[in-house]
């Protein structure tokens, strides 16, 4: 048995996913020196994925962190059912596809997960937090946002996902539609409300948990602090 599955229990129950916001190995590392893997996760995306590669993934894992790998898989249902085998072979705590992607692809890969050794969580990606009416509409869907990420929640629920990505904004009206125990994971989430930058529907950490959000992914205000331990341990005490 590969030695990162010998173990699927949390290394934290803490609610922060820390946005690894690097192109290299070498910042990635440098950075994790200054964190505790009991204080909060991290999420490795695209660029750091397409940088670095699996190697990393395990290395960070084999650290002691839980790691979201947030790739959002979307293709077809075949192809999505062997990535998410892969994925979830690298002892991943977390990982997600997109749940416009329909309910063959995420039955597909519902599936690989449950024929994995190690078995993450599965999260459905609903709509970007940096798009709004505006967008969707552009992309021809006529639905009003929160309906269409409602909607999509819905799907995910109903094929066994464990719980999806959304802003903070909608996490209500999904738990409402949905179940309490259905996991809402949100990016979005900045120390000022009225910081501006690429998203458009962001809270604040405390605005998130009153908004029943289980899991709050930030990047930024962390990983370019001073002192990124200080400043996991002020967002903790702020949020109990």
């Amino acid at each position: 048995m590969n030695p990162l599955m010998t173990d699927n229990s949390p290394t934290t129950h803490s609610p922060i996913i820390v946005a690894l916001d690097y192109n290299n190995e070498k910042d990635v590392l440098n950075f994790i020196t200054q964190i505790d893997p009991t204080l909060c996760r991290i999420k490795i995306g695209k660029e750091l994925f397409t940088a670095c590669g699996p190697k990393l993934v395990e290395k960070l894992v084999v650290s002691g962190y839980d790691v979201f790998l947030d790739l959002k898989f979307h293709d077809i249902p075949n192809t999505v059912y062997n990535a998410c085998k892969m994925a979830s072979e690298l002892g991943v705590w977390m990982m997600n596809v997109h749940a416009s992607g329909g309910s063959k692809m995420l039955h597909m890969a519902h599936e690989a997960i449950n024929e994995s050794t190690h078995k993450p969580l599965l999260i459905g990606v609903t709509v970007l937090t940096s798009m709004d009416n505006t967008d969707l509409h552009e992309i021809g869907i006529t639905d009003s946002l929160e309906n269409h990420v409602v909607n999509l929640a819905k799907l995910a629920f109903a094929c066994q996902l464990d719980g999806v990505v959304c802003s903070a904004h909608e996490a209500p009206a999904i738990k409402s539609n949905t179940s309490t125990e259905f996991l809402t994971v949100s990016p979005g989430i900045r120390l000022t409300h009225n910081l501006a930058d690429d998203q458009t529907r962001i809270m604040t950490p405390k605005m998130a948990m009153q908004n029943q959000v289980d899991y709050m992914v930030i990047g930024r205000p962390i990983t370019q602090a001073t002192n990124p331990h200080e400043v996991l341990t002020n967002i903790i005490n702020m949020i109990i």
